[in-house]
């Protein structure tokens, strides 16, 4: 067989998706339902034509019809249809059926499964590409429960049938992946995207429940997304579940604050609280409609070389502790942040950072990509209703605040700066707490590196606790006796 070249899996043999489908065919004990929404049944066709289906397929059908779907699945509280509760249900539904109308006795070493998708492709306008949730709920035992992977994708092709032939590729990919790499998850997400190209579909969200997964750490599985390409950001909430982003931030206003959080540090939690205090203050900005975000971006995960996820979990657990969402994105400039939250809301948004972030910000290096250079990049992070919220700085040595005032910034951008600050883009926070302006993350890394105390009351009493009771950072005391 010849070699393949497919993204990550460079240099491997990649089965086609016609082998793929024949495997699970001829395989006597793999045994389930296809049920398929809005795109056609993309995927069951695939196991039609390799042939042999008629020992692998149970039933498939497509519910099209609103009514009809609601009388199966029965109707979600907010009427719509392309959601996870409806995926849920879908495979909770076809899974009760096979389990009811098959006997255990007869078929004692069946591996039951129901593929499930509910889908809307690209409208005739074009000007919604498409979205949908994929799942599937099987069995790798007999006797064993049921195992889940759960993931949304987002359409980036522009015809609706040529979105609808990704969707069956990625439905065989998911099957095959779930049956023969469910242990190794990391590999299964990968291999998602055989014989697809990543600017045709975004995978955003992903979860993995049952026995077979019970070690697996979703948020783990989130960076993979990011990491591998497979989509730009991806969120988690406080519970430490994946979460669609759009679920999060549609119509919400958000505030956003970036950062290493390696740890969190009681300046972090005062620049979140006294940020907070003056979004709500804006107009047309209420605490039930607002969403405050946590930033980590993959270069800062980076920062060291490899992505370490032992210290990725650490940082997660804590933020996740202090009952924050948490995002992970593959954003390095700011205005990109601002672009993707546009994607799902038009409401107010606020960026909370520190003097050195926002001088970043003013560095042309970062916009020499750009055709229109750092003004097409100002353009899209200020022309929507945003506004920075600035922590201060104090310079150890002299003692002085570092503010909006006093801030000093490259020659060529003083006239740049001026003007978006006298326009209110920038507010200073004020309400800080001087005592805590002396603690940096990275000092407080380097004394639990070394053992050393002092560095408990540097951080949210909460967050001291979780460090000493779960040992978090650990590692980093053994990187630190290395060099030693």
């Amino acid at each position: 067989m010849p070699i393949t070249i497919m993204g990550d899996r460079e240099f491997e043999n990649v089965p086609s998706i016609k082998s793929k489908a024949l495997r699970i065919n001829l395989n006597e004990n793999i045994y389930g339902t296809f049920s398929e929404i809005g795109a056609g049944q993309e995927t069951v066709r695939n196991f039609f034509r390799a042939g042999g289906a008629s020992g692998t397929i149970a039933k498939a059908m497509s519910a099209y019809d609103k009514d009809f779907s609601d009388a199966i699945y029965g109707i979600e509280d907010d009427r719509r249809y392309v959601t996870e509760e409806r995926l849920k249900k879908m495979l909770t539904h076809e899974t009760n059926l096979i389990e009811q109308r098959i006997s255990r006795e007869k078929h004692p070493n069946k591996l039951f499964f129901t593929y499930a998708n509910t889908v809307a492709t690209i409208d005739f306008a074009k000007k919604y590409k498409g979205h949908g949730w994929v799942g599937i709920k099987y069995q790798v035992h007999p006797e064993e429960d049921y195992n889940e992977i759960l993931l949304h994708i987002r359409f980036h092709e522009n015809d609706a049938r040529l979105q609808q032939n990704t969707l069956g590729i990625l439905g065989v990919n998911l099957i095959y992946g779930a049956y023969y790499k469910y242990d190794n998850p990391k590999k299964l997400l990968r291999y998602l995207y055989d014989h697809i190209d990543k600017d045709q579909i975004e995978i955003d969200t992903i979860n993995f429940s049952g026995p077979r997964f019970e070690k697996v750490d979703n948020r783990l599985m989130s960076l993979q997304l990011v990491k591998n390409n497979m989509t730009e950001a991806v969120m988690f909430a406080p519970d430490g579940n994946n979460v669609l982003p759009a679920k999060i931030l549609y119509k919400k206003n958000i505030l956003a604050l970036r950062g290493s959080f390696r740890p969190v540090t009681k300046v972090n939690m005062d620049m979140y609280k006294r940020s907070l205090e003056l979004f709500l203050n804006e107009n047309r900005v209420s605490e039930d409609n607002t969403e405050v975000i946590f930033e980590i971006t993959l270069s800062n995960l980076r920062a060291e070389g490899e992505i370490d996820e032992r210290d990725f979990m650490d940082r997660a657990e804590l933020l996740c502790s202090l009952g924050q969402t948490v995002m992970i994105s593959n954003f390095q400039e700011y205005y990109k942040v601002v672009e993707y939250f546009s994607r799902y809301t038009k409401e107010r948004m606020g960026l909370a950072m520190g003097v050195n972030n926002l001088v970043d910000i003013f560095d042309e290096k970062y916009y020499r990509h750009l055709s229109g250079g750092i003004l097409e990049a100002f353009g899209k992070l200020f022309f929507k209703d945003l506004k920075v919220y600035l922590y201060p700085f104090k310079d150890r040595e002299t003692g002085e605040i570092t503010t909006s005032d006093n801030l000093k910034v490259h020659p060529r951008m003083k006239e740049l700066y001026k003007f978006f600050k006298y326009n209110g883009k920038v507010v200073d926070i004020t309400n800080y707490d001087p005592a805590i302006l002396d603690i940096f993350s990275r000092e407080v890394l380097q004394l639990i590196a070394e053992g050393k105390g002092g560095w408990e009351d540097m951080l949210p009493e909460k967050t001291t606790a979780m460090i000493k009771e779960h040992d978090l950072f650990s590692h980093y005391k053994q990187k630190s006796a290395q060099k030693i």
